[in-house]
């Protein structure tokens, strides 16, 4: 049984062989089934990357509209001006338009406070409770007090030796 199992072994690893052998450089490298394209493209973080570019774009059309539909006709209601998107100047017949970039700048803040309160924070919270405090590479020198590596026998300030 173990020596039919051993051929058979040994008969597929020649089959393998020949395969790669007829297949040639070509399937290391892609060749013409664009294989190292498909490579490319199902990596974790390709993948990965793109979704957050799909669900950032979607995000900031949320945000956009809530910006435009709910929060503008809000702050607009408090200063007594119907719609942001209105309030314009004109300088020597050019047209300002104030209000569109009010609307996008209210936009940008929601979005980055969005991100870095729904996001960063949680983040960095997770990775200061998991990472470990970096051990000391220096230490006080007992007679000036100024830093010193640990291994230094004589500080570099003041001369003086310094146990061990």
């Amino acid at each position: 049984m173990a020596s039919e199992l051993d051929n058979d072994l040994r008969l597929a690893q020649q089959f393998e062989q020949k395969r790669l052998r007829k297949a040639g450089p070509r399937a290391a490298t892609g060749g013409t089934n664009m294989g190292g394209f498909k490579n490319f493209i199902l990596r974790g973080n390709v993948v990965d990357m793109a979704v957050g570019i799909v669900v950032g774009a979607a995000f900031g059309t949320v945000v956009t509209a809530f910006v435009k539909d709910m929060l503008t006709p809000f702050i607009a209601a408090i200063v007594k001006q119907p719609d942001f998107s209105g309030i314009a100047f004109t300088i020597n017949g050019s047209k300002f338009m104030v209000g569109e970039f009010v609307n996008a700048l209210i936009s940008f803040l929601l979005i980055a406070a969005a991100v870095y309160f729904g996001i960063v924070m949680p983040i960095n919270k997770l990775l200061t409770r998991v990472q470990k405090p970096a051990a000391p590479t220096t230490r006080s020198c007992p007679e000036c007090l100024s830093e010193i590596p640990l291994k230094a026998r004589r500080c570099a300030h003041c001369t003086s030796p310094v146990p061990a």
